[in-house]
């Protein structure tokens, strides 16, 4: 799409060179065939450095806007970014894509739905009522179990296990609100990417990212119920316990352990071995690894114990 184009759907003034925007991304990934945007001034590093061919932009960030980068000034950019949104996302089905390509030993049931573009790897098992979505990719000796949904573009490694009824790619909870306080939905234009080795259990949903990727690496387990939301990273050999979730754009080291019904605030950072105990809160990044945690408001398990021991015998007063 031009850029001329694009701010016209924008309703906003251009000037420059009009390009061609092959699609949208994050401020420090974005290329020069790409659209990015900002709306806070925390970003103000990343809007100076982005390569960027055109930054949708606020007034008051006008001027970081590097030489070269074309800014397009709106009263909101996060709306902004959203209803541009809808215009790079990708058709759910594509018809015009080649048959899907599966490998030489897997069992594919008959009642399982492989879209077009498709491509499942060797010795794989496919169970009844897996859907596996247009240009998604499974790898060697995958097991899929009833009813897996597999959303178009997303990877999923060899020598995992999907569990029944799973859901990897689905949109992330993404929206803007405007000042009548009406929500506009931000088309997840992303995809998740699994690793090699990761089991998944049941009745869980992995989301797929605004921009890039949502990444599981190798190793990680997830029981059952559990929610990954968009953007984020999970570690090599990390576990997630029943109930507990991320929110989005949190990033967690290797071997990070997370008891049931924990969760995550988003655009964390979270030190590699570190551990959550059940109906943890963690609100704040966890800069130095290996210790254990528990409680809301986030502190040492063994100082939360011993605060409940307090309490306890407060109230037995």
């Amino acid at each position: 799409m031009k850029l001329s184009k694009i701010a016209s759907i924008l309703e906003c003034e251009f000037s420059g060179d009009d390009i061609d925007i092959e699609g949208m991304n994050a401020l420090k990934d974005a290329t020069s065939s790409e659209l990015s945007f900002v709306a806070n001034a925390k970003y103000v590093k990343d809007i100076q450095d982005t390569k960027a061919a055109g930054v949708i932009v606020p007034e008051s960030l006008v001027e970081y806007v590097p030489s070269g980068c074309v800014a397009l000034v709106v009263e909101n950019s996060y709306w902004s970014m959203a209803v541009l949104s809808k215009y790079f996302a990708p058709a759910i089905e594509d018809n015009t894509l080649p048959h899907a390509k599966i490998g030489e030993g897997s069992s594919v049931s008959d009642k399982a739905e492989i879209a077009n573009g498709a491509v499942i790897g060797k010795n794989c098992t496919i169970l009844a009522h897996v859907y596996i979505g247009a240009n998604a990719v499974v790898g060697d000796n995958t097991i899929l179990y009833p009813s897996v949904t597999v959303y178009r573009d997303c990877k999923i490694g060899a020598d995992c296990i999907i569990h029944a009824n799973t859901v990897i790619g689905a949109d992330g909870f993404g929206f803007a609100t405007n000042n009548l306080g009406e929500h506009k939905k931000i088309y997840q234009n992303g995809n998740v990417v699994i690793e090699d080795d990761v089991e998944i259990g049941s009745n869980v949903s992995v989301d797929r990212a605004v921009f890039g990727s949502t990444i599981l690496k190798k190793g990680v387990r997830i029981d059952n119920l559990v929610q990954i939301a968009h953007n984020c990273e999970i570690g090599e050999y990390s576990v997630f316990v029943a109930q507990s979730g991320s929110a989005g754009s949190t990033k967690l080291g290797r071997n990070v352990v997370v008891g049931g019904q924990a969760a995550f605030a988003g655009h964390l950072e979270i030190a590699p071995f570190s551990n959550f105990a059940a109906r943890s809160g963690i609100t704040h990044n966890i800069k130095e690894s290996g210790k254990t945690y528990g409680g809301f408001p986030l502190m040492e398990q063994r100082t939360w114990l011993k605060l409940q021991a307090k309490i306890a015998r407060l109230l037995k007063k």
